[in-house]
C-alpha cells in the first residue's frame, strides 16, 4: 500500500500549482479503475477523507450491465451508496497524465462503515491477516502479459473488432530489435511507472507478434495487487496517447498464442527471513513451503475462477503454448501449473503459471493464499514433482475445462466458503454465471460462417 507522496508534500505542490487533479479510485470486480476526478483544492479541503459512489460498481460486469441475482445490491434495493475511502498512503503522482495523482480507495458500506466483504481488496486484505495470525508475511509478483496492435483502440472499434494487425509480424520473444519499434509505448510505460513509485524492473517482447511482458519487482501482497492494477491502467492510457490498441484479453486469436498473468510468491518470517527456504532441505524447499504448495496445487481447481474469470480466460489452455493445463509442480519447467524458481537459494518462491491477462490480482493472489493457508493448517504432504512434458502427463489432475466448469468447483468449494465467507462465494459466483448467461445468447462469426451455407 505503498504511494510515493505524503498528504503534505500534495498540498504544496497544489499550493504552488503544479497539481489540479486528483483521481479517486477502487478497483472494481474486474480490477478496473473505477471513481471521480476531483479538483485538487477540494481533495485536500475535503474529500481526501471519504467520497461515494453508486453500490453497482461491485455489482456488473465488463459492459457496466446492471445482472440480477446479486444479493449485494439491486433494482429492487434502489441502488445505493457505498463510501469510497481514500487509502491515503497509496496517494501517487501520475506522471503520464498533466498535473494528475491518484489515490486508491476501500469501500465501505454507507451505513455501517463496514468494509464491504465482496470488495477486492478486502478480500485481499483478510487473507494477509490470516496470515499474519500465523505469523507470516506474503511477498509476491505477477508479470503482466498483453498485446499491442498498429492501430488505435478508437480505428479498431470502428471497424467492428475486424482484421487486427499486431504491432510486429513475428515472434518477438526478447527480440531486441523488434521491441525497440516498439519503444514509443515502452519506453514511456517503463519510466512514468517507475516515477510513480512502482518499482518496474523490465519490460521484454513475448512469444508472438505483438506480445509484450512488464515486470515489476516482488513486494507485499497488497502492493503487488495495487502495483498491476495501476500497470494495466497505466498501459491502455499511455498506448491510446501513443495512438495504439492494446489488448489483456487472453485469447484474441485462436492461432496466436495468449497471453498470461504469472504469479510469484513466498512467505517471510517476522524478521525478515524466508519461510520458504531451508539450506539443509532438498531444492532448498523448507517444510512450510512444503505445506503452502501442497495446498496451492490441491485446491488449484476450486480457485481457477479466480485466475481465468471469463468465457475467453479458457480458450488459452491448449498443450504446447505455455498455458498450463495440469496441477502439478515442477523445477524450472514451464509446462507444469507450479513451477519451483529459484531453488537452492534464499529467492525461492512458487510461481503459478494458470492466471490469465485478464485476472483480478486481489482476487488471485488472495484465493492462492487462502489454498496455501489450508495446506499449512492441515499439514498437507507434497506430491514428487513432475518431470517432461507435463501436457503428456495422463495421471495428472486437469483444471476446469471452461467457465462453466471453474464456476461449479467454486460453489461447491468449502475451502473458499470457509476463507472468503459464503455471501462473498455467492457473489463472484453469480458474476461468472452472469459471463456464461451473456455469452450463450450471442451469435458468433464462427456459427454463422461454419453454418450459414453447409447447415
Amino acid at each position: 500500500m505503498t504511494g510515493n507522496l505524503t498528504f503534505k508534500a500534495l498540498q504544496s505542490k497544489v499550493a504552488d500549482g503544479d497539481i489540479d487533479t486528483v483521481l479517486v479510485c477502487l478497483v472494481d470486480m474486474q480490477g478496473r479503475m473505477m471513481g471521480k476526478r476531483f479538483h485538487a483544492q477540494n481533495f485536500i479541503d475535503h474529500s481526501w477523507q471519504e467520497t461515494h459512489c453508486c453500490n453497482y460498481l461491485l455489482a456488473t460486469d465488463l459492459e457496466m450491465a446492471t445482472p440480477d441475482g446479486y444479493a449485494a445490491t439491486s433494482w429492487q434495493a434502489g441502488y445505493g451508496d457505498y463510501v469510497m475511502k481514500p487509502d491515503m498512503a497509496t496517494l501517487r503522482t501520475v506522471p503520464w497524465l498533466e498535473g494528475t495523482v491518484m489515490v486508491l480507495c476501500d469501500v465501505l458500506d454507507h451505513h455501517t462503515h463496514a468494509e464491504v466483504p465482496h470488495s477486492p481488496r478486502a478480500i485481499l486484505k483478510r487473507q494477509i491477516a490470516r496470515l499474519a495470525e500465523l505469523g507470516f508475511t506474503v511477498k509476491a509478483a505477477t508479470e503482466l502479459e498483453f498485446f499491442l496492435f498498429e492501430k488505435s483502440f478508437d480505428d479498431i472499434r470502428k471497424s467492428g473488432f475486424r482484421d487486427l494487425v499486431p504491432i510486429s509480424a513475428y515472434n518477438e520473444d526478447y527480440h531486441i530489435l523488434q521491441t525497440t519499434k516498439e519503444e514509443a509505448v515502452m519506453r514511456p510505460l517503463r519510466n512514468h511507472l517507475f516515477a510513480a513509485g512502482i518499482p518496474i524492473e523490465n519490460s521484454k517482447g513475448e512469444a508472438e507478434a505483438g506480445q509484450e511482458e512488464l515486470n515489476i519487482r516482488y513486494a507485499d501482497a497488497m502492493d503487488c495487487a495495487d502495483y498491476h492494477s495501476i500497470a494495466k491502467h497505466a498501459t491502455k492510457e499511455i498506448a491510446w496517447q501513443q495512438g495504439h490498441a492494446v489488448t489483456f484479453l487472453p485469447k484474441w486469436h485462436h492461432n496466436r498464442t495468449g497471453s498470461s498473468s504469472h504469479v510469484h510468491q513466498s512467505l517471510w518470517n517476522v524478521d525478515g527471513s524466508s519461510a520458504f527456504y531451508d539450506k539443509k532441505a532438498e531444492l532448498g524447499m523448507s517444510q512450510t513451503m512444503r505445506h503452502y504448495m501442497a495446498g496451492l496445487i490441491k485446491y488449484a481447481p476450486e480457485y481457477t475462477y479466480f485466475l481465468a474469470p471469463y468465457v475467453n480466460s479458457y480458450k488459452r489452455f491448449s498443450k504446447a503454448t505455455f498455458a498450463p493445463t495440469k496441477t502439478v509442480w515442477s523445477v524450472d519447467n514451464r509446462t507444469a501449473g507450479f513451477r519451483l524458481c529459484g531453488e537452492g537459494t534464499k529467492a525461492i518462491r512458487v510461481e503459478c503459471r494458470i492466471g490469465g491477462s485478464d485476472l483480478n490480482p486481489y482476487l488471485a493472489i488472495a484465493a492462492q493464499l487462502a489454498a496455501g493457508i489450508k495446506g499449512l493448517e492441515d499439514k498437507l504432504d507434497l506430491p514428487k514433482p513432475t518431470t517432461g512434458d507435463v501436457y503428456e502427463t495422463k495421471s495428472a489432475k486437469r483444471i476446469p475445462h471452461s467457465l462453466r466448469d471453474a464456476t461449479e468447483t467454486l460453489r461447491k468449494s468449502a475451502l473458499l466458503r470457509n476463507s472468503f465467507g459464503d455471501g462473498v462465494i455467492d457473489h463472484y459466483v453469480r458474476a461468472a454465471e452472469w459471463e456464461q448467461e451473456e455469452f450463450d445468447r450471442v451469435v458468433t462469426d464462427y456459427e454463422i460462417a461454419r453454418g450459414f451455407e453447409r447447415a
